[in-house]
């Protein structure tokens, strides 16, 4: 798969919006839809790998798994066993047990689901919990698991129909998450049958793609950024999602895919360094904002001031580079650490944690 800086870039203008909504900015109202940005663009990326490894036949499901192990699990096991650590010393015994649930849950790819169960993502003890945003890595986990099995066996009724397959998914997802938000808005905002369109979304793209190529339109492309960022400005609290409201940042996010050719202002924009380089590390970054900012609200015991949040980005900017670099690219180097090690040392972290 071709390398494109804008969908670094596109990352970058994912993470950004959610840790400054995290972190109180009231002009970021709308910064937690930077995690549909986030589905659309995993479902793209996933979906083209896969297309590319079953129509070159050498797709293997353990093969799948274990690139999705060496691009999450590292960094993710990492943090939560930092948290684990700092926890005993600051955390009240009502949130350390809190914690280990979590933990447990982070184990088999559930968190979601725990959290779902136990809080509103919007309450204001939900600030307090330092593993509140795992839950969509559990959604992702989850349509890593299912998706690639799903494809594989749809495979046989040709290309075109299963893209259809999925469109049909998409819309009933879509549908679902519509009855949900009205029903039950905890169980739309964190369970997966009601996030998948966002994932399908990418996933129909990068079927798109696939037959078409990517194209240039200026204009399209133009609208597609305007709609994320207008998204991220606009909406609030208030608005349901996932729901239609989300089609304007996950359209946004397809528009930009399909038609910000590199030559595009869109994609210039997002290709600059500044955004490349946020993109590079913001899997790193979405995994640190929560804890620090959690922790730091256990020990300040009163609501943070901007000079505490100042402090706070700082300190995320520095672990997410550091993850970056000393965990993220040596356990994506398949000549430091090979698949076999990836394999048996993501099972035997999960058993531990687990254990825990």
């Amino acid at each position: 798969m071709k390398y494109r800086a804008e969908i670094d870039g596109l990352r970058a203008l994912a993470v950004l919006p959610v840790i400054l909504f995290h972190a109180g900015f009231g002009w970021f109202s709308g910064g937690f839809i930077g995690v549909d940005i986030f589905f659309v663009i995993s479902g793209y990326l996933i979906t083209t790998i896969l297309i590319e490894d079953i129509e070159k036949k050498q797709f293997s499901i353990v093969s799948f798994y274990v690139r999705r192990a060496r691009r999450i699990l590292p960094a993710l096991f990492a943090m939560v066993i930092v948290c684990i650590i700092f926890g005993w010393f600051i955390l009240t015994p009502y949130f350390y047990r809190d914690l280990f649930q979590t933990t447990t849950a982070i184990s088999i790819f559930s968190s979601n689901i725990l959290l779902f169960i136990k809080s509103g993502y919007f309450s204001a003890i939900s600030e307090l919990k330092p593993f509140l945003h795992t839950w969509s890595l559990a959604v992702e986990e989850q349509y890593y698991l299912i998706f690639p099995i799903f494809l594989i066996l749809v495979w046989r009724f040709g290309k075109n129909r299963v893209l259809w397959i999925i469109v049909g998914l998409a819309i009933i997802s879509l549908l679902l998450s519509e009855w949900t938000w009205r029903n039950n808005p905890s169980a739309n905002f964190y369970l997966a049958h009601t996030r998948a369109w966002e994932l399908l979304a990418g996933s129909i793209t990068a079927f798109i793609m696939q037959t078409n190529g990517p194209k240039k339109n200026d204009i399209l492309a133009m609208i597609g950024l305007a709609a994320i960022i207008i998204s991220i400005f606009v909406y609030d609290e208030s608005t349901p999602i996932p729901s239609v409201y989300a089609l304007v940042p996950v359209l946004g996010v397809v528009l930009f895919i399909l038609f910000a050719d590199q030559s595009t202002l869109a994609a210039k924009i997002l290709s600059t360094k500044l955004f490349v380089g946020i993109g590079l590390v913001s899997y790193s970054a979405y995994l640190w904002h929560q804890p620090v900012f959690s922790f730091m609200r256990h020990l300040t015991l009163e609501e943070l001031t901007d000079f505490n949040y100042i402090v706070a980005i700082l300190i995320i900017t520095v672990l997410s580079v550091l993850s970056w670099r000393f965990i993220e690219r040596p356990f994506r180097n398949k000549k430091l650490v090979s698949d076999k090690i990836i394999f048996n040392s993501s099972i035997l972290a999960i058993m531990i944690i687990g254990i825990i």
